[in-house]
């Protein structure tokens, strides 16, 4: 899979680099057909509570794309928000395609019986 980062507002430092892109190839084994991860990360400084960190990803898989954003404080923290939720999408999006994958061959099985 391909993570493409961009920050906002700020400049993204290697350490930051590196566990985005730890945090995100991750997800590979929720779901193995994810075609990219378009990561932002953006820092926010309008606030009367100080920084706010914004983390979006737009992950890209076959059929209907998934889109999280999340903010915080902590930047490593929206990070880590934003990619956990995702990995919780994965895993109903595979359970999906393979409960549509059963019916599809119960389906055919029952097709053929019938023909006999």
């Amino acid at each position: 899979m391909q993570v493409l980062l961009t920050s906002r507002n700020f400049d993204l430092t290697d350490p930051i680099r590196e566990y985005a892109n730890k945090k995100f190839s991750a997800l590979d084994k929720f779901f193995e057909k994810i075609i990219r991860a378009n990561v932002l990360i953006s820092k926010d400084s309008h606030h009367n509570k100080g920084d706010v960190y914004f983390c979006e990803c737009k992950l890209e898989i076959p059929g209907t794309d998934l889109f999280v954003s999340k903010d915080e404080q902590d930047m490593y923290k929206a990070i880590d928000k934003v990619s956990d939720h995702l990995a919780e999408e994965l895993k109903k999006r595979k359970e999906k395609v393979e409960e549509i994958a059963k019916q599809e061959r119960n389906s055919k099985r029952d097709q053929k019986e019938y023909k006999l």
